[in-house]
């Protein structure tokens, strides 16, 4: 084969969809066969159980429109560079394209394999599509990244933001197609167990999904979306967290159905942008400090005294605190995937805080638990709730969680939604956690509710003690 002709292979990773999808785009212009290939490398297999298990039923909506465009996708399992090569000998292939990706492991092992195909004078090409803004694009007026919010919003809010680019009329297939293994061998839900049954009735899967969710939402939700968003029994927000995770859709979609609401004067529009900018912030950190996902990003951090793992950490995470606002967030995680922003910030609040654990604790769960989970945005969550990362809250900001609950649940009805204990007419949405959590737990919705594993004011008491310390201690 020529250049002309040879296939390229065409590296599918965060970007299962078609629409505004750059590296797509132009293997497709390029006129030469286009071989489209998933792989179960090292990246997937440390996966915690949710987001892998969505990502196994992403892929299986991918494979089927990509089979809609008369092509293909082509799974195989094992280390990335290893599987590339085997396809390029198997398939003459000349030219690998991906979608670039920013944490730490993707970026040593898109890097590694960049240099070792070009070595070989081979095409090796990698592509925006994952952001709005490349991290190294948008720096300070001094030089360098930004560490506030704020002025980051201010320095992309009026930068232009190319249009998305349409989906290929057709995507050239290869004359012959290499073998693929079958998604159902990888096994990718095993370690949901009997809670995939459960989430599964509240997942959106594929990109046609999200794109009908975003168009849903700036026509009937965005105009209330600042004043409502809060509220974690409304049904205010767009679940495109969902969506982003998996590139079922793209943040340049996204963001100019928003810039045109915005426009034409919708009261919610610009705060919605800023949410999605509020992602590009995460991965514009985890960019330039890529320990920030393991580690304090401020280092005076380092020396204070959070506990590691313990038993009312594992109250935390079973939904057990006997704090009905923490329990409900917990539980909402079980049964649907997902949970509340609001809820988010109280949980991880009540953790670090009333319970005085280490950030990376409820950082892990989260990694396990939510099907929109993303690197970046867990990772500055978390930090910024519990104190030590960048742009954080201050330390004693302590989340009350009855009083949040009196702000945001006033008449209970999100608690009420996911806590069937004392409640005989408790929802499907309650029972349910009994029927996702693991057996072992011997848990019943006829049981009584827990009492509370710390008192609220003691809590508080503790972490602000705990601050004083450590701020003695830096002297």
């Amino acid at each position: 084969m020529t250049m002309g002709t040879a296939p390229i292979i065409l590296w599918f990773r965060r970007d299962l969809r078609l629409h505004d999808h750059p590296a797509l785009v132009a293997a497709c212009d390029s006129g030469r066969p286009v071989i489209p290939v998933f792989i179960h490398d090292e990246t997937v297999e440390a996966m915690g159980a949710a987001p892998k298990w969505r990502l196994g039923l992403g892929l299986a909506r991918f494979a089927k429109a990509l089979e809609g465009q008369g092509s293909r996708l082509i799974l195989r399992r094992g280390r990335a560079r290893d599987v590339l090569e085997a396809l390029i000998a198997e398939t003459g292939a000349e030219a690998v394209y991906w979608t670039r990706y920013y944490d730490r492991a993707a970026r040593a092992r898109d890097s590694e394999i960049k240099a070792s195909l070009k070595e070989r004078g081979l095409e090796a090409q990698s592509y925006p599509g994952h952001l709005l803004f490349e991290p190294w694009e948008v720096e300070t007026g001094t030089g360098g990244p930004y560490r506030v919010y704020s002025p980051y919003w201010r320095a992309v809010k009026d930068r232009g933001v190319d249009a998305p680019l349409k989906r290929p009329d057709a995507i050239p297939a290869p004359s012959d197609w290499p073998a693929s293994e079958a998604l159902e061998d990888w096994a990718m839900g095993a370690a949901m167990r009997r809670g995939a049954e459960i989430v599964a009735r509240h997942v959106h899967v594929g990109e046609e999904v999200a794109l009908g969710r975003l168009g849903a939402f700036v026509q009937h939700k965005i105009g209330a979306y600042k004043e409502e968003r809060d509220f974690p029994a409304v049904d205010a927000c767009s679940g495109l967290s969902e969506n982003l995770t998996y590139g079922e859709i793209s943040p340049r979609v996204i963001w100019h159905a928003g810039w045109r609401q915005m426009q034409d004067g919708a009261r919610g529009a610009e705060h919605f942008l800023k949410e999605l900018v509020w992602r590009e912030f995460a991965w514009h950190l985890l960019y330039h400090f890529p320990e920030m996902d393991r580690a304090n990003w401020r280092e005076e951090w380092d020396a204070f005294g959070w506990r590691g793992d313990n038993d009312q950490a594992e109250a935390w995470r079973r939904g057990l605190t006997g704090e009905p606002f923490v329990d409900a967030a917990m539980r909402e995680m079980y049964v649907t995937g997902t949970m509340h922003n609001r809820a988010r910030m109280i949980a991880a609040s009540y953790l670090t805080k009333h319970l005085l654990t280490d950030w990376r604790v409820g950082l892990a769960w989260f990694a396990d638990c939510l099907i929109d989970w993303d690197p970046a945005s867990n990772a500055m969550g978390w930090q910024w709730v519990a104190g030590s990362g960048p742009d954080a809250a201050p330390y004693f900001r302590i989340f009350n969680p009855a009083g949040q609950a009196e702000k945001f649940d006033t008449d209970g009805t999100y608690r009420k939604r996911f806590i069937a204990e004392g409640n005989r007419h408790a929802p499907d949405t309650a029972r349910a956690y009994f029927e996702a959590v693991p057996r072992s737990w011997r848990l019943a919705p006829s049981q009584a509710y827990p009492k509370p594993v710390v008192d609220l004011a003691q809590g508080r008491a503790r972490a602000l003690d705990a601050y004083e310390a450590r701020k003695a201690a830096d002297g």
